[in-house]
């Protein structure tokens, strides 16, 4: 039997991101952005490791966050605009971080855990747009290694794979050129 949902396909050819300073509250109720959350978990996991977890940052956290943040790209040698920017990047109702969290494994490199990772960030993302979120998968000063333990409480093997900012749709963001799929393709 074949199977086709031609409404999700229309979804994922025409989504898109939305800048977190488009992004406006209130954020997702804590009994919907756990249902986001198992949605993102249904990802490709070979050996059933989930090597990755999630750290949620509210607006209180992300207040409290933004300073610190700022001084971390001053003392790692950043000017006053590149802090400036790592503060504003924290102004979204809600930041989801995705922590790739590998597991030893003599089957499963860790090369593909972090991939696995990188598929929640992307499930949680095309997730929270399809249930009316705007939404964008960001990386920046925050998911430097120094500041991640320091601040987010990452063990010394973790790393974060993304920071998914979610929040209410502003205006709508003008939509990017979009690759030559059949430039970058090659069938053998």
């Amino acid at each position: 039997m074949q199977y086709s949902d031609p409404a999700t396909l229309a979804f994922l050819r025409s989504r898109r991101s939305h800048p977190p300073k488009l992004l406006a509250g209130p954020a997702p109720a804590r009994d919907e952005l756990l249902a986001l959350l198992e949605i993102a978990a249904r990802v490709p996991d070979h050996g059933k490791l989930e090597p990755w977890r999630f750290i949620v940052l509210g607006r209180e956290t992300l207040d409290r966050l933004a300073p610190l943040v700022a001084e971390h790209v001053l003392a790692k040698g950043g000017d006053e605009a590149a802090a400036e920017k790592a503060r504003s990047a924290f102004g979204s109702p809600l930041i989801v971080a995705v922590v790739s969290a590998p597991v030893e494994s003599p089957k499963i490199p860790e090369w593909e855990q972090f991939l696995s990772a990188g598929a929640v960030c992307l499930q949680l993302l095309n997730a929270s747009l399809a249930a009316g979120y705007g939404a964008a998968w960001l990386t920046g000063p925050a998911t430097d290694p120094d500041f991640a333990r320091e601040h987010l409480g990452l063990a010394e093997n973790e790393r974060v794979a993304g920071l998914i900012h979610i929040g209410r749709r502003g205006s709508a963001p003008p939509d990017r050129p979009r690759p030559d799929v059949a430039a970058r393709t090659s069938f053998l």
